[in-house]
């Protein structure tokens, strides 16, 4: 008989929130997967889980992943873990519950945290559809065009940052969205330092920036969709009617300081629109 790929949740901050099932998955399995051994070492310790770990992570993905078949195969179960939270949200483990999918392997989810839904769950916003967009792009150029794909998309939307850029971020979101936009901050779930601040993108902005603790740990974003009648480039014809009487870079300069867009952005826009017509 084959073994059992367990696909395990761990806590994303408080302990407290590391299930039974989870502990027993994990003492009774014959290894386990973990992004990080050292990471997830301490987390076994401390729920006095003796069982042998290997590293499973994106670099060893394909050699180890072959390593775990075998295993699986040869009637060995199998736990893995991500360093917090639900393996495979924004983490690896992907190829390995593919594998057992192709050659009949059994997987089973021993779910528990997750920041993407923790953070849904109270960020006010609209939960009945929602994409999770995961990491923009370091680079402000991909992060915008990344940002203008989902402009008008009417459910919430659901983002990760690094602290180090979440102000670029809200600025960028604030620029393609527009500052009017709701979002919420969901930073440090489950932490001693967690908050959740829901305000328009622009006076989130000013909140992260004045505060320079508001820069520092696990962040969330979740920003509400484009549920008006009309899109986010409603000034589509002011701008081309501002085009007939002034240059584009001037014309584009009035919009983005009228309605507080970033100009590039709104350049972007009016080239698109004098391409099209």
């Amino acid at each position: 008989m084959t073994g059992i790929l367990y696909v395990v949740a761990t806590p994303i901050g408080n302990l407290n929130d590391m299930t039974a099932r989870a502990i027993d998955t994990l003492k009774t399995a014959d290894v386990i997967a973990c992004e990080d051994t050292r990471t997830s070492g301490k987390l076994l310790s401390f729920f006095n889980i003796s069982t042998p770990t290997i590293a499973y992570h994106e670099h060893n993905a394909d050699s180890q992943t072959a390593r775990l078949i075998e295993r699986l195969q040869n009637g060995q179960c199998v736990a893995l873990i991500s360093d917090a939270g639900t393996p495979l949200i924004s983490d690896p483990g992907f190829r390995l519950v593919r594998a057992c999918h192709e050659v009949g392997i059994q997987t089973v989810p021993v779910v528990g945290a997750c920041a993407v839904i923790g953070a849904l769950s109270v960020a006010g916003l609209p939960s009945d559809r929602f994409s999770f967009v995961g990491f923009l792009p370091a680079k402000q150029h991909g992060r915008i065009e990344t940002l203008k794909a989902y402009q008008n998309r009417s459910e919430s939307l659901i983002f990760y940052e690094a602290p180090h850029r979440i102000v670029e971020c809200l600025g960028d979101m604030m620029a393609v969205f527009g500052g009017q936009r709701t979002a919420t901050l969901c930073r440090e779930i489950t932490k001693t330092f967690e908050t959740i601040k829901k305000l328009p993108l622009g006076e989130l902005l000013d909140f992260v920036k004045n505060d320079g603790n508001q820069q520092r740990g696990e962040i969330v974003l979740v920003v509400a969709g484009n549920t008006e009648q009309t899109a986010a480039t409603d000034y589509d014809d002011w701008l081309l009617a501002l085009n007939k009487e002034l240059p584009p870079k001037k014309a584009s300069g009035v919009v983005a300081e009228v309605l507080g867009l970033k100009k590039s952005v709104v350049y972007d826009r009016l080239i698109e629109l004098t391409r099209a017509n």
